[in-house]
Formats: structure tokens, C-alpha cells, sequence
């Protein structure tokens, strides 16, 4: 007899994305995102335009993913969105969305936390992808979060170390910022850090716990850095954009590879995984490849398409959701603030 095929559409909308993603029985069949150019002309996502647009986008975008996976919303076994973290104009959207089509068609409605789903997205069935094992490490490193979480079970995860202020992609694209890059500037700096120097300047590292991080000094630093040289020449960052980019880049994937060390040696897990927006960056893939040779871990690096906000993380984790018949209230309501442990 066939195994019975598990339908379920994932809805995203925390930040700047719409996006809309069906899964069956954990493969992902579409997963459609629609960017919004908007913010970059503000350097930052606004996020009453933010929302506005995700209303634009919420219905055409939900459409596109049914039909590129070749579903019709009859079949469709349950409905998951995401309830937060993030910002709570965007959140309201894709809950209010998905609570209204779920009661529509009188399936399932299942809340994903949405750092949560950065995590689980190693669990996607593709072909050639490694699934890590239980228990393993994930370092979570986007624009709103930096955490070493470790993971026991599919919703069993444990905190071990966070940031004690800014969060790494904040630290890149202020970078990017204060050197006049446009937004968003992170993908600027890793792509010119490539041609640079990583040793050409030197940023020291901030003092704190093991397992903690802190990147507000390093931005001061930063900015005080540029002001300087400046000052004594106008034409500095023109002149010496990749050498800067490569020092800033090389100080901050040696915090992170600094901490996930101390997180193996602490608990003797040396299966790690990256997870976030941050997680597409070149240096932190490059640096896990090596960690597998020097130091013998096997490190799980998420597909590109699954690093940046996307629906398809939201769908899996439904899905695993789903399996444990873990559903949602249609009472329940978004939350700007979530810890990857709620």
C-alpha cells in the first residue's frame, strides 16, 4: 500500500519576504519569495511599507507556490506559518492569511517559530543533502539573531551562548554602511573581502564569556577606524575597499569560529550546523570545509536558498509539526519576540 502523501503550504512573512512554500512528505515541491525593493533606498527595512507590501504580495505569491508545485489548496493537509520572531506589522499578515485559509478548507493550522525554522531547514529531504544527527550544535547567525543552540530533538533545543548586543548581520551591514555601501551591505562586504587582504587591518575581539558574542564594539571600532584615516586622506575607503572589507570580515568569522570551538570542546558534539541569513556567507562556509579536516567535525551547510528568510523552512518544520499532530488554536496570535526555545 502507498504511503499516504502529506501536503502542507508554509507561509512566511517575518521580515521584508513574502513567501510561500509546499512541501510533501518533507520534499520541498515550490518555494516561491517575493523581495521587496522598496527599503533599499531608506539603507533598512521600514516596516509599515514592509507590511503594506506583504498584503500585495501575500495572495499572488500563495497562488504561484500552489501552482508551480502542481497542488491544489483541496489537497493540502495543513497550513504553517510563522508566528515570530519579527516584526509585528509582517507577522500579522501571514498569521491573519493563514488562520483564514486554514478555516476556509478546515485543515490544520500549525505556528512555526521562525528561528526554529532556520534550524530545521537541514532536515529538507533533497538528493546529496546530509541530515545532522541528534544531538548536534547550530550556529544561528543572521540579522536579528547570533546563538549557538543545541539541538537534542526536533523541538527540543537548548540556548548555550547568544550575543550580548548587536547581532552579526547587523555588525555587516553597518560595516557596509559606514563605508557607503548600499543596502543590504553584507553581501557587499564578503563579495569585495574576496579580493582583500584579511590581515591588512587589525580589529581586536571583544572580551566576554566563552560562548557569548558582542558586536557593538567592533562597529565603533569600526567607525571610528574610518573616521580617522579619512581624515588624513579623503580617497581611503575608494583606495583601499577590499583590504577593509577583508579585515572586517576575517575579525568577525574569527569570533564565530572562536565560539563554536569553545561550544564542541564544552559539550564534545562535533556534529555543527550554520543556519540564517548570515549562513550564506563565503568565509563561514569556507572556514566549517576546513573545520572538518583540522579539527574532524562534520559540519551540515544549508543550501543558499535556504539561508535567507524563505517559506520552505516554515513548511518542513510543519511538517515535523504535523507528523506529531502538534497543531495550533486559530486563537493564537503573533509574537515580535520569540526565543528559538518557545
Amino acid at each position: 500500500m502507498s504511503k499516504k502523501n502529506i501536503y502542507i503550504l508554509g507561509i512566511e512573512s517575518s521580515c521584508d519576504d513574502t513567501s510561500a512554500s509546499v512541501i510533501c512528505n518533507g520534499k520541498v515541491l515550490s518555494n516561491v519569495v517575493a523581495n521587496q525593493e522598496v527599503h533599499a533606498q531608506y539603507g533598512g527595512v521600514v516596516p509599515e511599507l514592509a507590511s503594506r507590501a506583504h498584503q500585495q504580495n501575500i495572495v499572488p505569491v500563495v497562488k504561484h507556490a500552489l501552482s508551480k508545485a502542481k497542488v491544489h489548496k483541496e489537497e493540502l493537509n495543513a497550513i504553517a506559518f510563522t508566528r515570530g520572531p519579527g516584526l509585528m506589522g509582517s507577522l500579522l499578515v501571514g498569521t491573519s492569511f493563514a488562520k483564514s485559509l486554514a478555516l476556509g478548507l478546515n485543515i490544520p493550522l500549525i505556528d512555526v517559530n521562525h528561528m526554529q525554522a532556520h534550524i530545521l531547514a537541514h532536515f529538507i529531504k533533497e538528493e546529496g543533502s546530509k541530515i545532522p544527527p541528534f544531538p548536534f550544535i547550530c550556529l544561528t547567525i543572521s540579522g536579528g539573531h547570533t546563538q549557538i543552540v543545541k539541538i537534542t530533538n526536533h523541538f527540543e533545543m537548548e540556548i548555550l551562548g547568544e550575543t550580548i548586543d548587536d547581532a552579526v548581520g547587523e555588525a555587516y551591514d553597518k560595516s557596509a554602511k559606514i563605508l557607503g555601501l548600499p543596502y543590504p551591505g553584507g553581501p557587499l562586504v564578503d563579495k569585495y573581502a574576496q579580493q582583500g587582504n584579511p590581515k591588512a587591518f587589525k580589529f581586536t575581539q571583544p572580551k566576554v564569556g566563552d560562548l557569548e558574542f558582542s558586536f557593538s564594539g567592533l562597529k565603533t571600532q569600526i567607525l571610528y577606524f574610518i573616521q580617522k584615516n579619512k581624515k588624513e586622506n579623503p580617497n581611503f575607503i575608494e583606495e583601499n575597499l577590499n583590504d577593509i572589507c577583508a579585515s572586517i570580515q576575517y575579525t568577525i568569522i574569527e569570533i564565530l569560529m572562536n565560539k563554536l570551538k569553545n561550544a564542541v570542546k564544552q559539550t564534545g558534539i562535533k556534529h555543527v550546523a550554520i543556519a540564517g541569513g548570515v549562513s550564506a556567507n563565503s568565509e563561514i562556509r569556507k572556514r566549517l570545509a576546513l573545520a572538518e579536516k583540522h579539527w574532524k567535525w562534520t559540519t551540515y551547510i544549508p543550501k543558499f536558498e535556504y539561508t535567507t528568510d524563505n517559506a520552505a523552512m516554515i513548511a518542513i518544520t510543519g511538517y515535523l509539526k504535523y507528523l506529531n499532530n502538534d497543531y495550533s488554536d486559530v486563537s493564537i496570535a503573533a509574537k515580535a519576540r520569540l526565543k528559538v526555545t518557545e
